[in-house]
């Protein structure tokens, strides 16, 4: 049986651990290529070996770095041929309000959430037209669509990220090249077990964000893989521009 992604070439930023490390590998199951990357170079040879090394590339570094994404892209195209899809997946979340972010914390979020993104999907787009087309997956979040307490620059820059998916859509759907994000809700990952575990009470943290949920429990990443495979697939070759509620039906009522 022909595998979903067979000849696709993709891309995956935080690609080391959490819902990068669950797409990169669903992606290589379903037959891809596939290059992470990421800050954590022994977590991104990790999943490299659990892909095989004729069909994976790790590549550390900083994602907000112009000289290295470039560089990323150039290296995943010679290497394996092509350059057919990329994940933004990377991201940070500092909590915060209006009065009680630093600078620093806003010039970060806003780096490693948006400016990040830009860089990879520029970096991409001539190897995707010279490829016939491709998928650009957006990691957003349903901070990008509701508001949340404490969340003020992270929903600002998940925000700016869900209105860059639609805007590159828009400005490249007649190039064949798809622009897509996916919205998750909270998903148990090392990033979000840290400030879980860094309140009161971790159990009754948890408690409080799973009673958030009508589907009655915490998202994984593995969740969110089959849905990223599908937007990178062929059998979502009409949808462009969609932000994709991936939330335990946080966002229903």
């Amino acid at each position: 049986m022909r595998h979903r992604l067979e000849g696709k070439v993709a891309i995956v930023t935080g690609g080391g651990s959490g819902i990068g490390r669950a797409i990169a590998l669903a992606f290589a199951r379903e037959g891809a290529c596939v290059t992470v990357i990421g800050r954590r170079e022994a977590k991104l040879e990790e999943v490299v070996r659990k892909i095989g090394n004729q069909k994976g590339l790790a590549i550390a570094g900083d994602v907000t770095d112009a000289d290295f994404v470039q560089r990323v892209v150039e290296e995943t195209a010679d290497w394996f041929g092509s350059l057919t899809v990329l994940v933004n997946n990377a991201g940070v979340m500092i909590p915060g309000t209006v009065e009680t972010h630093t600078e620093a914390d806003f010039e970060r979020m806003f780096n490693v959430n948006v400016r990040a993104v830009w860089l990879t999907s520029r970096a991409v787009l001539p190897h995707m037209r010279a490829a016939g087309g491709g998928s650009i997956v957006n990691i957003s979040s349903v901070l990008g669509a509701v508001g949340a307490k404490n969340r003020v620059a992270y929903a600002a820059s998940k925000g700016a990220v869900t209105m860059l998916t639609k805007c590159m859509a828009l400005d490249h759907g007649h190039e064949n090249i798809r622009v897509n994000c996916i919205c998750p809700a909270f998903v148990e990952t090392d990033l979000t077990a840290s400030y879980v575990n860094a309140s009161a009470d971790p159990e009754a943290e948890r408690e409080r964000r799973r009673a958030a949920l009508p589907i009655g429990r915490l998202g994984q990443p593995e969740d969110m893989a089959p849905i990223a495979v599908y937007l990178a697939s062929d059998e979502s070759k009409w949808v462009t521009g969609s932000e994709i509620m991936l939330d335990g039906g946080y966002t229903a009522g």
